[in-house]
C-alpha cells in the first residue's frame, strides 16, 4: 500500500502505538520512500490513530475517502474506523488483507464489527483498482507493472489472514508495534 501511494501520490499518515514499549514501525515498511506524501508519523498512547496532531492534518485538507490498514485489526484498526465514522466526514476503506492481528481469529470479528458500523471493506487489489480509476491514466502502465510483482504476495497474505491457512506470525507483528496508517483520498472512491 506504500508503494502504491508513491506511485499514486496519495499522502500518508503512519501512527504508532506506543513506541517505547512495544518498539517502532517495522523499519521494511518504507514510509521514507513517501518523501513529502508522509504527512506525519505519529507515536500515540490512544488506541484510536485520531489523535490531535492527526485529525488537525485531516481537517487542514479536502479528504472525502480514507484507506486504513495496520494492526492489530480488533484495537488501533477498529477504534480508528470507530473515530472516523463517528466524525461523519469520510468513506472509511479497511484493507482486509492488509490488516492484521496476534490472534488471528480476531481479524474476521473485527472486519464483521467495521463493516456493520458502516467502513466498506476490500482487498489491497480491490482498492489499488478503485484508486487507479482508469486504465488511460498516464500511470496505468506503472500500476500494472506494479499489480503483477505484488500478486502472489497479495495472495499469500490474503490467504494467511482472511482464510486463516497460514497463522500470522506473532513475532513479527510484535516488531512492528500497534498502529495503522491512514491514506487520505481527495475525491470520493
Amino acid at each position: 500500500m506504500i508503494k502504491l501511494a508513491t506511485l499514486l501520490e496519495i499522502p500518508v499518515i503512519c501512527t504508532t502505538q506506543n513506541s517505547k514499549a512495544l518498539g517502532p514501525t517495522d523499519p521494511g515498511i518504507d514510509l521514507q520512500s513517501l518523501g513529502p506524501l508522509l504527512l506525519g508519523t505519529f507515536d500515540k498512547t490512544l488506541f484510536s490513530m485520531i489523535v490531535p496532531e492527526v485529525q488537525a492534518i485531516l481537517e487542514s485538507r479536502p479528504i472525502l475517502s480514507i484507506v486504513i490498514f495496520g494492526i492489530e485489526s480488533h484495537v488501533c484498526i477498529l477504534q480508528t474506523v470507530l473515530s472516523l465514522l463517528s466524525l461523519g466526514k469520510y468513506a472509511v476503506h479497511i484493507v482486509a488483507d492488509g490488516v492484521s492481528s496476534c490472534n488471528s481469529f480476531e481479524i474476521p470479528i473485527a472486519l464483521d464489527r467495521m463493516r456493520t458500523e458502516g467502513a466498506i471493506i476490500g482487498t489491497s487489489e480491490s482498492i489499488a483498482f478503485q484508486l487507479m480509476r482508469d486504465a488511460a491514466s498516464p500511470k496505468f502502465k506503472a500500476f500494472s507493472k506494479f499489480i503483477k510483482e505484488v500478486k502472489e504476495s497479495t495472495k499469500v497474505s490474503g490467504e494467511a489472514l482472511l482464510q486463516g491457512r497460514v497463522a500470522p506470525n506473532p513475532a513479527t507483528d510484535a516488531e512492528v508495534a500497534s498502529g495503522g496508517v491512514v491514506i487520505g483520498i481527495k475525491s470520493a472512491m
